[in-house]
């Protein structure tokens, strides 16, 4: 007997009242199923905006115009440029997420700079300055820090970047490794025909080098990396640069702490001790470089040094610079106007100084905030579960903060204030940040698809459930 015929008696089915079904309230989702559904697959999208990111960043490092002819005809940067741009545009309410406050930073400089054009010395050439080299800086920037949102995509950026460096290095060195004077090495075209800019250039580049050097697997690969690795510490001491050879050694010493020390590596100490006996020997053997390297102690006055009184200029330039800065402090003389009011011709080979005395002290203090927060968010990636559980994070925050040690260096002694590689370290490690503080990054340790009832993967979630939720208290 059913439960009705024993609260109202028997009956036939027909007529029984029609059985409504209830709605039952759906519970309220987890905190496990919101990082479920906030969990990207890892793997390369194959998306416009991307696919163009990685060109452009082929196009800037790697330079084949240089060695393709016919090809500089064609403005091919800018193309890939403009389809990364529009790429983004269409894909930016898909992508999602908050731009990072060192990147709002960049476009706030450039806006300041173009306020800057108005007051400058020279109108004319501040706005090129401004249109054509750091409108592409602010542009990458963002790009890089909007497009890039999985590990994956991070490290083929790294790559394209640490190979199109690589062999642009080798090539300088076969193809043309002489320049008047002492030998100098200099990049084949472009901002890395200074030998200076390539030097310092080239000391940003050489801890990504390493990092891919202990990511790799095989030994063939190891090897090329290896002499990869070689080649950039030669074409630091070829360039003959003195502010190249301070950023280089700034950035040995980052890497001989984060990949050695506290990357637990012996044997990058015991290769760090014989890569120091054979630059010694090297120098003993140079007579040139010996007396090169002793302008910075004794001045430009060295016999054999090559200096030709640049050193002495410098110093007059930096002060000029200085006193431009206090003459104009809001608006300074314009982006790139600072050779032309001071009717030297020459740069301020500090960017520093390059940005206070053409942008006023607002462009230099945006300019050191920008760094700030850069070096802060690598600090902030190293508190993440991210960066405990992946050591491809470990690796690549580390070769990141190794990069950039070395470029505040260098800039101490170049105008790179409107280039393009410090802001792509700023856009990494950006980019990094955002990876490692989405609590749905999966790392390449994981296979994509991977279910989320596995005991690994919802430990790995409990994990993540709670460091969110501990941010929250």
């Amino acid at each position: 007997m059913t439960f009705y015929d024993q609260k109202f008696g028997p009956s036939s089915p027909a007529s029984r009242p029609p059985v409504v079904p209830q709605k039952v309230a759906a519970p309220a989702p987890s905190a496990i199923a919101k990082l479920a559904t906030a969990v990207v697959p890892e793997k390369q999208r194959k998306t416009l905006a991307y696919s163009a990111l990685l060109t452009f960043s082929f196009l800037y490092f790697a330079r084949p115009e240089d060695f393709i002819p016919g090809l500089a005809v064609i403005s091919v940067g800018k193309i890939s440029g403009g389809l990364a741009l529009l790429g983004l545009i269409l894909s930016w309410r898909k992508l999602g997420g908050k731009m990072p406050l060192a990147i709002k930073l960049v476009l706030v400089l450039l806006a300041h700079m173009c306020i800057t054009v108005v007051f400058a010395f020279w109108r004319g050439g501040a706005f090129e300055v401004v249109r054509d080299e750091f409108s592409k800086a602010a542009i990458v920037a963002v790009l890089v820090s909007m497009i890039v949102v999985t590990i994956t995509e991070l490290r083929q950026l790294l790559w394209v970047q640490a190979v199109s460096v690589s062999v642009m290095t080798i090539g300088a060195i076969l193809v043309h490794p002489t320049v008047g004077g002492p030998t100098r090495l200099w990049g084949l075209g472009g901002v890395f025909s200074n030998p200076n800019d390539f030097a310092i250039n080239i000391a940003i580049n050489f801890p990504l080098c390493l990092a891919f050097f202990f990511w790799t697997k095989g030994i063939l690969k190891k090897l090329l990396w290896g002499v990869a690795l070689l080649f950039l510490m030669y074409g630091v001491v070829a360039t003959y640069s003195r502010s190249g050879l301070i950023a280089m050694v700034m950035c040995f010493l980052i890497c001989l702490w984060e990949f050695g020390i506290r990357g637990k590596r012996p044997q990058l100490i015991v290769a760090a001790i014989l890569v120091v006996m054979a630059g010694g020997a090297f120098a003993l053997t140079t007579p040139k470089y010996i007396a090169r390297i002793q302008t910075l102690v004794e001045g430009g006055d060295v016999e054999g040094s090559g200096d030709n009184g640049s050193l002495d200029a410098r110093r007059e330039l930096l002060m000029q610079s200085i006193q431009t800065s206090f003459r104009y402090p809001i608006f300074g003389v314009g982006p790139g106007n600072f050779q032309a009011y001071t009717r030297s011709w020459h740069v301020t080979h500090n960017t520093y100084t390059q940005l206070s005395s053409e942008t006023g002290f607002p462009g230099l203090a945006l300019f050191l905030a920008i760094l700030f927060l850069t070096f802060r968010s690598i600090r902030a990636i190293r508190k993440t579960p991210s960066y405990r559980d992946d050591p491809q994070i470990r690796l690549f925050a580390s070769a990141l903060n190794a990069g950039a040690g070395a470029y505040i260096v260098g800039a101490l002694f170049a105008s790179t204030a409107y280039t393009l590689f410090p802001y792509f370290v700023v856009a990494y490690v950006s980019a990094l940040y955002k990876i490692c503080s989405s609590p749905g990054t999966i790392h390449d340790k994981q296979p994509v698809g991977t279910s989320l009832n596995s005991k690994n993967t919802r430990n790995s979630y409990g994990k993540q459930e709670q460091h969110v939720l501990a941010g929250t208290r």
